[in-house]
């Protein structure tokens, strides 16, 4: 029902926008736009996220600020700008005057009663079950006879290098930022136990405009499918992995909550020193941890008939 309920335009106020219209599965449920038109056109004011692995996370959208699923699921739904469903529950009644809800919710919950809550368990349910494990890199790990070719395997290497630096952030089997306490300075404790719930301030800009978490501080997305996800950042500035990487190595900004592992001792901005070369070896082990399985998925695609 969640997978319904995912693909319905019948969630906006006016019948136009469904959750997946912003989460598109081909692009890994992103929509590979900068930012979203909205259900009256308007333009939201961050990049849809795509949605990878959730159920491993506890810190979600670019400002992390919801810490479950459920608490999520109906967040957008309810957004002034993306559908427009404030009052939830008007969306109760309108579902509950739709033939299909009736047999749904009695097949989900042993009665046709459809309320708030138990819409979002059924959506939390199916975004909880949107999950990637089939990369070429997740069948290496488990040694299902593919191998790397040599510039994915600098590219690894380097990922996981002190001098790129990627995995100190990008790290885990979801490649993206732990949950809770994150320090940036490594090691544990260095900054004093400040929870930033999975976020960086990565120098975007010297005065931010968004400010995120605080300070210009954003969710460290997972990379996994990020070949697909495209463009990047909160606010889709950069169209390119190799616009990224140029970012890391000639584009931060000496802004004043800027993350420790960006600066030297003296406090100066300290970019990464990565060759073309070796930012061409990092996308391409990027492109390892494309899973076209979980683009092509029947069990995430679209209910309704086209």
């Amino acid at each position: 029902m969640g997978r319904v309920l995912f693909y319905d335009k019948k969630l906006s106020l006016n019948n136009t926008i469904a959750c997946a219209s912003c989460h598109h599965q081909d692009k890994a449920f992103a929509d590979g736009l900068a930012v979203s038109p909205g259900f009256e056109g308007r333009q939201t004011s961050r990049n849809s996220m795509a949605i990878l692995n959730p159920i491993t996370q506890n810190n979600l959208f670019w400002d992390s600020r919801s810490q479950s699923i459920h608490d999520l699921s109906l967040r957008p739904v309810q957004n002034h700008i993306e559908m427009g469903m404030e009052d939830v529950d008007f969306l109760s009644k309108k579902l509950s005057e739709t033939s299909y809800y009736t047999q749904l919710f009695k097949e989900a919950f042993g009665d046709t009663q459809i309320t708030p809550d138990r819409i979002s368990d059924a959506l939390s349910q199916f975004i909880a079950s949107i999950t990637t494990s089939q990369s070429k890199f997740d069948k290496l790990s488990r040694g299902e006879g593919v191998a790397f070719t040599e510039l994915e395997k600098v590219g690894m290497n380097l990922f996981f290098s002190a001098k790129a630096k990627c995995s100190s952030c990008h790290a885990g089997g979801n490649f993206s930022a732990p949950d809770g306490i994150f320090d940036p300075y490594g090691g544990g404790g260095g900054n004093g136990g400040e929870d930033l719930r999975g976020t960086a301030n990565i120098g975007l800009d010297l005065i931010p405009v968004d400010a995120g978490l605080g300070e210009g501080k954003f969710k460290i997305p997972s990379l996994r499918n990020i070949t697909l996800t495209g463009p990047y950042m909160h606010d889709g500035r950069f169209k390119t992995l190799e616009e990224v990487l140029d970012h890391y190595t000639n584009g931060i900004k000496a802004t004043a909550s800027l993350d420790p592992k960006f600066k030297d001792e003296a406090g100066r901005v300290k970019p990464l020193a990565l060759s073309p070369l070796e930012k061409k070896a990092i996308v391409a082990f990027l492109g390892t941890l494309q899973d076209d399985s979980f683009t092509k998925d029947p069990k995430f695609s679209t209910p309704f008939r086209k």
